[in-house]
């Protein structure tokens, strides 16, 4: 088999080198090549692929139609909105994703932005390295704050436990009722989460009901005081209408690691220009534990569909 690796997935080479061993072991051939966005450098790297794997590049149907002995898709990522599925299914190509491998991390940055966000942490790190004070930058507590988890999936249900941990309540919203749900966490509508949430927390997928769901209307349910917190993917709140509340103060501050379009961004962006926000490059899901989680979930993803019994299957 042609396996062709279109991205690095982010562990040292001595580790990619010890979970490709096995494979080449039994005759298969890894490609290995740079994250691209050219159509045509693409189309060259993967056309003689039987197997592909690939992160979180955009991976245009163009690309996937173009590579007549594709077989199996391997996504070193959770969701797959940037994957051209409709041209997977047309050609039969099984699509296998590595869901949970970035739970702990992704959790774990939400409630590290709002960490930093109560606390001033930006600020008085300037403050006290020019020699100033906390004058005016005096912050506030987790502990005894309502905070609303919007997709309380794996990620979701640890976000919800680490914020119960340090004393705050939680309301949870998903399109269905969890009946495993902690006995802390409070299912409500997605309108009432929003109206009595401090910090709201989104970790749902993006699909076509969550694309936009926060927009001008849900932005002015929440609180004046409240702030946002999006780790999910960027479409899932629409940019502009949050620039817009944030201009406006309609609500208090967002931390945004995910946008409209994938980082870099263009330092013009108004998402950068909104006043009261922390903005991160889309690192959630980045640790050094995450990554060798996650590259562990997509070689076994691998063993299991060469042996014909694939999972993890989208």
């Amino acid at each position: 088999m042609n396996i062709v690796l279109m991205e690095a997935l982010g562990v040292s080479p001595a580790e990619l080198a010890a979970r490709k061993a096995p494979f080449e072991a039994e005759g298969h051939v890894f490609h290995e090549y740079a994250r691209s966005s050219d159509l045509s450098t693409l189309v060259e790297e993967a056309r003689d692929a039987d197997a592909m794997i690939l992160a979180n590049m955009p991976m245009p149907g163009e690309v996937i139609r173009a590579c007549p002995r594709l077989k199996f898709i391997d996504v070193a990522f959770t969701g797959v909105d940037h994957l051209g599925l409709e041209a997977a299914r047309e050609r039969g190509i099984v699509v296998s994703n590595a869901s949970g491998y970035s739970n702990e991390a992704v959790a774990e940055l939400a409630l590290g932005m709002v960490l930093s966000v109560a606390r001033n942490l930006r600020a008085v790190e300037d403050r006290c390295r020019c020699g100033g004070t906390k004058e005016g930058l005096v912050g506030w507590e987790i502990k005894g704050k309502t905070v609303g988890i919007v997709g309380l999936g794996k990620v979701g249900s640890r976000s919800a436990e680490l914020f119960h941990a340090f004393g705050a309540s939680v309301l949870a919203h998903s399109r269905s009722v969890h009946a495993d749900a902690a006995d802390y966490v409070e299912q409500c509508s997605l309108e009432e989460l929003l109206r009595r949430s401090d910090i709201v927390v989104l970790h749902c997928p993006l699909n076509e009901s969550t694309r936009n769901l926060i927009d001008a209307p849900q932005l002015a349910m929440m609180k004046p005081s409240a702030i946002l917190v999006n780790v999910a993917r960027g479409p899932v709140v629409n940019e502009t209408a949050l620039t817009e509340a944030l201009s406006r103060g309609l609500i208090a501050g967002a931390c945004l690691d995910v946008f409209s379009q994938e980082p870099p961004l263009d330092p013009l962006s108004p998402a950068l220009a909104a006043p009261n926000t922390l903005v991160t490059p889309h690192v959630a899901f980045a640790t050094r534990e995450s990554m060798s989680l996650r590259a562990e979930i997509v070689f076994d993803n691998l063993r299991k569909w060469l042996s014909g019994t694939p999972q993890n299957v989208v």
